[in-house]
């Protein structure tokens, strides 16, 4: 298993794991575990490393389908700016390929916003640390493990 479910197993944190095949020509990851485990995108989420203010480096756990907004995270983690962090240094860092970043069992231990959207649910899907490996838990579980805070990190759907 993953590092990531080896965390959440370690916990005893209640858990399921959900497996499927993931598509090798779809890069859109949090879509395609929403499809294949048959659960609503909004309950799929998905994991984004962050730049704060070109140096700290911060987890944002964001609903498949919603965009990180970098005003509110960098806000949430107590900084000015925020950026999409370099591919390579998210992958050294966290020790995931990209597509299957987990917030859990990360080489190093990132400081973790999830959206505040995540406590309308009794439980979330997040990577299990590959690409086709979820993890089902508590919203509150997972901010546990990750020793996370909620905040809410997405703009509202654009309206007409």
């Amino acid at each position: 298993m993953t590092p990531g479910i080896n965390a959440a197993r370690k916990a005893a944190v209640p858990h399921t794991i959900h497996e499927y095949e993931h598509d090798p020509a779809n890069e859109n990851y949090g879509t395609e575990a929403a499809e294949k485990t048959g659960v609503a995108p909004a309950r799929v989420f998905k994991t984004l490393v962050v730049a704060i203010d070109g140096k700290e480096l911060v987890v944002g756990i964001v609903p498949v389908t919603a965009m990180l907004n970098m005003k509110l995270i960098a806000r949430a983690a107590g900084g000015k700016k925020a950026g999409m962090a370099d591919k390579q240094l998210v992958e050294r860092t966290t020790g995931y390929v990209l597509g299957g970043v987990s917030p859990l069992g990360q080489k190093k231990k990132l400081k973790t916003i999830i959206d505040d959207s995540a406590l309308g649910f009794d439980t979330i899907f997040v990577s299990g640390g590959r690409r086709g490996l979820e993890i089902e838990l508590a919203p509150r579980d997972l901010a546990h493990l990750t020793k996370g805070s909620f905040a809410p990190l997405h703009s509202p759907p654009h309206q007409e």
